[in-house]
């Protein structure tokens, strides 16, 4: 059996020292890894330096910093290798600076009206010749513009492959935390989804409900539990296929 599982957060870079990054430890993607490497599974695994990093012999880690640097690797892994399972427990940004600019450039460049601003943001941008952005000023204006969804390349790259995605909220009620995982199922084209709420995340604790297709829910209470029960399902499907 051969799995690849993305694991940690995705950092997106503001200039070559400062970047806008998340919370994600990589903890959980290591139980995950380290649940599957006891039964000898190959597993091809994308994270970063940053995160947490698994122990087993099977497990080979791809380093990446930014969400292009995801998608890249993922394309790379996915042509090259037929997976069994494909566990996308990554936490990605969902932006990525388009531009940085201080106030005053971007006073400037409303003043002169042009018919697309971060089009404009980006040329100035791009005139900048140093590769840290000066600290030198009272307030930085950054353009953010929308990643790729890397989820939605995952079937479409692999259709026949299992297929775990993960959905985090924060203090929501727990009808519309599975809403939501059900929805991004659907999306998706994912066999299951576990869906999470951060305020239930501390430490080891982790309490996490695993939905599949069919909309039957499992509930975990620990990063553990939940590595286990993720291993449990996935082989208990491959099984059937």
């Amino acid at each position: 059996m051969r799995i690849l599982i993305t694991s940690g957060g995705t950092s997106e870079k503001i200039d070559d020292v400062r970047a806008i990054t998340n919370h994600s430890s990589g903890k959980l993607g290591k139980a995950i890894a380290e649940s599957f490497a006891k039964d000898d599974t190959t597993i091809d695994m994308i994270t970063t330096k940053q995160a947490v990093q698994p122990v087993g012999n099977t497990i080979h880690p791809y380093y990446i910093e930014t969400t292009s640097e995801l998608e890249q690797t993922l394309k790379e892994l996915m042509t090259t290798h037929s997976y069994d399972a494909v566990i996308h427990s990554m936490a990605v940004s969902d932006f990525t600076p388009e531009s940085s600019v201080t106030i005053e450039d971007l006073e400037t460049v409303i003043a002169s009206k042009p018919s697309d601003l971060p089009a404009a943001l980006a040329t100035i941008e791009a005139e900048r010749t140093e590769k840290k952005i000066s600290s030198d000023t009272d307030h930085l204006v950054i353009v953010l513009k929308k990643n790729p969804k890397i989820i939605g390349l995952i079937k479409q790259l692999q259709p026949e492959t299992i297929l775990v995605g993960f959905k985090l909220l924060v203090d929501v009620p727990l009808v519309e935390l599975l809403n939501v995982a059900k929805k991004s199922l659907e999306k998706n084209q994912a066999d299951f989804i576990l869906a999470n709420d951060l305020s239930e995340i501390s430490g080891e604790k982790h309490h996490g409900y695993l939905i599949n297709q069919q909309h039957k829910v499992k509930e975990a209470h620990t990063k553990t539990e939940i590595a286990e029960l993720i291993k449990e399902q996935v082989m208990k499907l491959e099984e059937t296929k």
